[in-house]
């Protein structure tokens, strides 16, 4: 399986602006600048690449987490998952340094013990975590109940 997006950028670093557009076509144009990336705190003025792989890394993890419930035969009522990328500069360079998940899970049936077990699994298991292998990341999980 293979996934594509699409970068378009004109201009220099901190005045230029750029496009983002993917396969699915979920974003088709979606503009981005040094701005969305490094400036507004807030978040609001457009996406950038550190918030799309928070995107990533939640998805990919609550999936995860959903198969390995399952499989333990708790398949979960629901999973909310937050991801927090944090971009800082290192050794002169912005580099992402650290994704922490937040997790709260409604889980029928499961104890806390287990249900961190499986949280801690897939934070090591889902495939968008294997590739952040670089950054530390971390799992504040919590079971309803």
């Amino acid at each position: 399986m293979k996934r594509t997006a699409q970068a378009k950028w004109s201009g220099a670093l901190k005045d230029g602006t750029g496009a983002l557009s993917m396969q699915s076509g979920a974003f088709d144009n979606q503009p981005y600048s040094f701005k969305t990336r490094f400036e507004d705190e807030s978040g609001k003025a457009g996406t950038n690449p550190e918030e799309l792989i928070a995107a990533a890394h939640a998805g990919c993890f609550a999936m995860q987490l959903s198969h390995f419930l399952a499989e333990a035969g708790h398949p979960a009522k629901e999973l909310k998952v937050d991801a927090e990328v944090t971009v800082d500069r290192v050794d002169g360079a912005m580099k992402i340094t650290k994704s922490a998940l937040t997790l709260h899970g409604d889980v029928p049936g499961m104890d806390k013990a287990t249900f961190m077990e499986q949280a801690n699994k897939a934070k090591e298991g889902c495939p968008v975590s294997k590739a952040l292998a670089g950054v530390e990341i971390t799992l504040d999980a919590r079971l309803a109940g």
